[in-house]
């Protein structure tokens, strides 16, 4: 039997429901409400019908059983003022085509390619660095990964001020409130804001302009993605203009700020705990031997692995995902109607007792398979699931653990003094505060020499 009355929740009498208390603190508010209501929680962002479901068989219903009930939410939505129609905001027979055209740059051959890129440029960045210094680690690992981006998926490479005018770019467009959802009537309004999406805008689309034109002029499959793209040949002829434009940005955004994100928070939790860091340590010192990682060595860099993934437990880049309800949902005994927005959150999943022990304690133990076999699948969905799971997964966690092991042999971090540490709900989940770090380094000669990478990751 099921019923049309909404799940329990908080009962706000004002206009804008919770709004407030959600755009306030984001990942505490949607904590606080399955805590208080279980499963299922109802509640208000203005006039929008919002639901928060948390148990791994529902999120297994929104993302794969019955995904043809839902499309991307509100938030994605708004993205597309910025990012078009690309593989993360498209839908229907033009996603599934997109995803058929992009899968073959992240096949285990590519992967095995890029792993050499990956670790060549996390060499060269770290040999700036100095004993006793403080940086940006934020900051820096960005410029890795966007520089890793450019290189493997579209075949190009810029200097390290051009990078990092890029991340900045990217940045400004994850960070910008004026992209939140419910903002829209900020629009019309001559904000700052505005100005600097605009600005951010302009310098993206000019250079994906260059780099494409480059790449077409070259009249060669370079093997990357962006040749791909434009060898493909649509319904009624090549991809547009546009269409090219739009998945690369949205491949270049998705490509290395979730990564750069969570290699972020992995750091900090290194320095909160000193008996993993030391254990990571030891591991990559007695895989690598000194030497620079490589793709095989991946699958005995076990315990690494294991430390990324939980950080990305921990802190999850993806901190919720929205759908838009189209067709009626029974989730326990309530209907839930067209027009509502359903919420699937990583962070509220990830840090659910049921299936993690003292969840906001960092243990990477937990991902022993004897301890993940005790756990149901989706009680772990970082990357999303179904057919809309992210396609660069195997990308991500590569890169995670590769970056891991460049940079573990020859250095530690600490906090800088001062430093505050606090959650930034946007897009992905950041740092609010930035990441100051402290660099000690552990062997003097272990800074994990790279092949031959190019100049592009030299320091701006």
């Amino acid at each position: 039997m099921t019923s049309s009355a909404y799940p329990p929740g908080p009962n706000s009498r004002l206009p804008w429901g919770s709004l407030a208390d959600f755009a306030r603190d984001s990942t505490g508010f949607l904590l606080r409400l399955a805590q208080h209501y279980g499963d299922v929680a109802h509640f208000r962002l203005g006039k929008q019908h919002t639901y928060l479901l948390n148990h791994p068989d529902l999120i297994q219903d929104v993302l794969v059983t019955q995904a043809t009930k839902f499309m991307k939410g509100r938030s994605l939505q708004r993205a597309k003022r910025l990012v078009g129609e690309g593989l993360v905001t498209s839908e229907g027979d033009l996603h599934q085509r997109q995803r058929k055209l992009i899968q073959p740059a992240f096949h285990r051959e590519k992967l095995a390619e890029y792993s050499r890129v990956m670790v060549d440029y996390t060499a060269r960045a770290s040999q700036s660095w100095k004993h006793g210094s403080t940086i940006d680690l934020q900051a820096e690992l960005r410029q890795i990964t966007l520089a890793v981006v450019i290189r493997t998926l579209f075949g190009a490479e810029l200097d390290g001020r051009e990078v990092r005018q890029l991340g900045d770019c990217f940045s400004e467009l994850a960070n910008n409130p004026l992209m939140l959802p419910f903002t829209e009537f900020l629009d019309r309004f001559p904000l700052p804001q505005r100005r600097r999406l605009r600005r951010a805008r302009h310098f993206l689309d000019t250079t994906l302009c260059r780099l494409i034109a480059q790449a077409r002029a070259a009249r060669e499959d370079r093997g990357d993605l962006l040749s791909m793209l434009l060898a493909a040949q649509g319904s009624g002829g090549p991809l547009s203009e546009e269409q090219i434009r739009d998945e690369c940005i949205t491949l270049f955004f998705a490509g290395h700020e979730t990564t750069a994100n969570a290699l972020t928070w992995t750091f900090y939790c290194l320095a909160q705990n000193p008996e993993v860091e030391a254990r990571l340590h030891a591991e990559v010192d007695a895989v690598l031997a000194g030497a620079p990682a490589e793709f095989e060595d991946v699958p005995r860099l076990r315990y690494t692995e294991m430390v990324f993934t939980e950080t990305l437990r921990m802190y999850p880049p993806a901190w919720n995902t929205p759908r838009l309800v189209i067709e009626p949902y029974t989730a326990r005994g309530y209907t839930i109607m067209p027009g509502s927005v359903v919420n699937l959150s990583q962070w509220v999943t990830h840090h659910d007792a049921r299936w993690y022990e003292e969840p906001f304690v960092f243990d990477p133990e937990r991902w022993m398979p004897e301890a993940k076999a005790t756990r149901p699948r989706y009680a772990f969905f970082p990357f999303g699931a179904g057919a809309r799971q992210c396609l660069g997964n195997d990308f991500a966690m590569l890169e995670g653990v590769l970056v891991l092991a460049t940079l573990a042999p020859g250095w530690r971090m600490q906090l800088a003094p001062g430093q505050r540490i606090g959650l930034q709900p946007r897009i992905n989940l950041r740092p609010r505060y930035g990441m100051r770090m402290v660099l000690e380094r552990r062997h003097p000669h272990a800074t994990g020499t790279p092949h031959d990478a190019p100049a592009a990751v030299a320091r701006a």
